[in-house]
């Protein structure tokens, strides 16, 4: 493989790279500390590094948060802690509508099944997963070959840690780094504002901006029943930030597709993205019937609701993205030039061969089946834990290395803190989402496909939806627990009809994720590994790896844009609040809710509330604290414009921004809205002491 240093890229290198200079979400062990001096007289110190890394937290089911005090305290985003929030909720009590403050740290409840991941340290093991593949092996034995030593090497740190250990594939697969994380899995809910104010403005002002939401929620991180103490957080700065200031982002972006090949681009735009919206829209109007069944039905279906119309709206700007023929003209060029600079190195040309055309192929080989992509236990929970009991007393009989990736050892503890979660399960909102989910499979693979005959036969969807759901027992966490200590013997024996049914799906989705791993997957992986080495040789690390739902640092400065033929200020105030409601006569989605109206005259109304900036955010990074040069916590980011949906494909700041709740706004509307005394006293408290060892160093 390519030797890499990357500390000896010289500055040159670094800004000869493709994209723009803000562009990148990087490593924390390779941050983009030239580019930062080069461009704003600011480098990062280790020291600087190490706080932010540890005081940035991943949400493990799909979103990023930040410690920001020394009592475990720990900040997010409304919609990321939306699942918790509506778990704790009931008919009588329902905090998604109404809010939540707890009354006292030692009353704070745990949110089921939560997951929040610190990473503790990084380190290269390339050389390990790649030297088990050899030139003469095929690619299915290559993929073997891969996944088993990934295996080995996550459940040796996992032995020898204790903590959770995830091998990450960067740059297509030419390099791969271990992450060692601490996991909480103890977390409580402190305090979340009403839905309403968290999502003001609702699906019609979501990725735009002006925006005037308070979408934050407050959680704390709790190990041996007592408050975890972490020496790392992020003190709120005692002012707002300016036009100009230079910001940072720590998140966990979920996956972009920058270095994807043009094949893989189109085929994307093409089939992939469609695909996915036509099954949001199916679902999302499932769910919507539902909803209006009743004041409970659209309480229980809301954050299904909430999601699946913030990804309608995400996908559909993807696909904007993709379907602009200038931008994807420019992509084109890139590659071209790129491949020119390959075919100009006969050694690198040997090296990389047909890996291009050999994406294609694969691309448009899984694509053929792309119907068969969602045969699996979606679609309800119950079903999901049905899956799970089903394969996890066949995989953990395997050795480590030949698991499905999800039951190896390592991701066991993780998996067994969802599949024994007490979360609520609701047979009516169960009822409706799997007979969606089964008419769509019937829809998409015809009546005569052997996967609707066999689980469907000559049954309704609705009419196998309610038999399995109704005659089930799996919403209880116990009856799951029994079954997995019972065995394979067990669950082959039960007569649960979900356990049925889930036994009847997994062949097809086994046979399925076979043929997409071996005949699409292992392809593509040994293809882009060779494209991933051969872009080192061109660029080295200058060009940041694609996005993995791990820990990133991506920077930009606060900054206006143009809007509507005229410049959007950088910021929103509560004077825009409620102006905005105001024009919409207190209605709809821009409706306040009660508390705001009565305590307005409390509040300083031209306090900051929500802010843009140019740092590079995807899916994922809801949540991320937003951070200065003194290492504060001045935001979190919550969304990005709709300029910014194509940042998935290729990054523009010309009006592309990031969004995030400003921390004074915050500050706020605890202080004067929600009199949240407690939480406000820790979040200065947190500041003074931060200030005070800053000053003892």
């Amino acid at each position: 493989m390519i030797a890499r240093s990357f500390p000896c890229l010289a500055l040159a290198a670094l800004l000869a790279a493709p994209g723009l200079a803000d562009e990148g979400m990087f490593t924390f062990d390779n941050p983009p500390s030239a580019r930062l001096q080069a461009a704003y007289g600011f480098t990062p110190t280790k020291a600087w590094l190490d706080t932010v890394r540890l005081a940035s937290v991943r949400f493990n089911d799909g979103g990023s948060g930040s410690f920001v005090s020394p009592d475990g305290l720990l900040i997010s985003n409304h919609h990321v802690g939306l699942g918790c929030i509506q778990n704790l909720s009931t008919k009588e009590k329902d905090y998604v509508s109404t809010g939540y403050l707890s009354p006292a740290r030692d009353q704070e409840p745990a949110c089921p099944g939560y997951e929040v991941n610190q990473l503790l340290g990084i380190e290269d093991v390339t050389a390990r997963v790649l030297g088990t593949v050899t030139p003469a092996m095929s690619d299915t034995a290559a993929h073997a070959a891969r996944k088993a030593e990934i295996a080995r090497i996550e459940q040796e740190c996992s032995r020898k840690t204790g903590q959770r250990c995830d091998v990450i594939a960067l740059y297509e697969g030419a390099m791969y780094h271990l992450y060692t994380y601490k996991k909480y899995t103890d977390v409580r809910l402190v305090f979340a504002p009403e839905e309403q104010i968290a999502n003001f403005g609702g699906d019609p002002d979501n990725f735009t901006f002006p925006r005037h939401d308070l979408d934050i929620a407050l959680f704390r991180a709790y190990e041996n029943g007592k408050p975890v103490h972490s020496a790392a957080f992020l003190p709120f700065a005692s002012a707002p930030v300016a036009d100009g200031d230079l910001v940072f982002v720590s998140g966990n972006p979920g996956s972009t597709s920058r270095l994807d090949t043009m094949a893989q681009l189109e085929s994307t735009r093409d089939v992939f993205v469609p695909l996915v919206l036509d099954y949001v829209n199916g679902r999302l109007a499932a769910l919507e019937e539902y909803g209006r069944s009743g004041p409970e039905a659209a309480r229980r279906s809301k954050a299904q609701i909430l999601g699946l119309q913030n990804a309608r709206k995400a996908y559909q700007g993807r696909l904007d993205a993709l379907r602009d023929a200038k931008a994807m003209a420019a992509r084109a060029a890139r590659e071209q030039a790129f491949r020119a600079k390959i075919a100009a190195d006969p050694a690198l040309a040997a090296r990389v061969g047909d890996a291009f055309e050999a994406v294609a192929a694969a691309r448009k080989k899984g694509d053929a089946r792309v119907a068969e992509r969602f045969i699996g236990f979606m679609g309800s929970r119950l079903l999901g834990y049905a899956g799970t009991v089903v394969r996890y007393v066949v995989e953990t009989k395997k050795p480590n290395e030949v698991r499905l990736e999800e039951y190896s050892e390592s991701n066991l503890a993780s998996l067994e803190n969802t599949l024994y979660s007490k979360a609520p399960v609701y047979d009516d909102l169960e009822t409706a989402t799997l007979t969606q989910q089964l008419e769509m499979l019937r829809k998409r693979l015809g009546d005569g496909h052997p996967f609707v005959q066999a689980v469907l036969g000559r049954h309704t969807p609705a009419e196998v939806a309610r038999q399995v759901v109704s005659g089930t027992t799996l919403r209880d966490p116990e009856a799951r627990r029994a079954l997995i200590k019972g065995g394979e013997a067990a669950v082959q024996a039960s007569t649960d009809p979900m356990i049925v049914l889930a036994r009847t799906i997994d062949p097809f989705a086994r046979a399925y994720r076979r043929f997409s791993e071996e005949e699409v997957d292992a392809v593509i992986t040994r293809a882009t590994e060779k494209i991933g080495q051969a872009r080192f040789a061109a660029y080295g690390v200058a060009v940041p790896p694609d996005a993995t739902f791990t820990l990133r640092l991506s920077y930009g400065v606060v900054k206006a844009y143009p809007y509507g033929g005229t410049q959007q200020p950088a910021r929103t105030t509560f004077y825009g609040l409620y102006d905005r409601s105001a024009a919409w006569g207190n209605g709809g989605p821009w409706a306040l809710p009660a508390r705001y109206v009565e305590r307005k005259g409390q509040l300083n109304l031209a306090a900051p509330l929500n802010f843009v900036h140019t740092a590079d955010i995807i899916g994922g990074s809801s949540g991320s604290p937003t951070i200065n040069k003194a290492g504060e916590f001045v935001g979190i980011i919550f969304d990005g414009n709709i300029e910014s949906l194509a940042w998935d494909y290729f990054f523009t700041d010309d009006k592309g921004r990031s969004v995030s709740v400003d921390a004074q706004g915050i500050l706020e509307a605890l202080t004067h809205v929600y009199q949240a005394t407690a939480v406000v006293q820790e979040l200065t408290a947190a500041r003074a002491a931060a200030a005070a060892a800053g000053a003892g160093n």
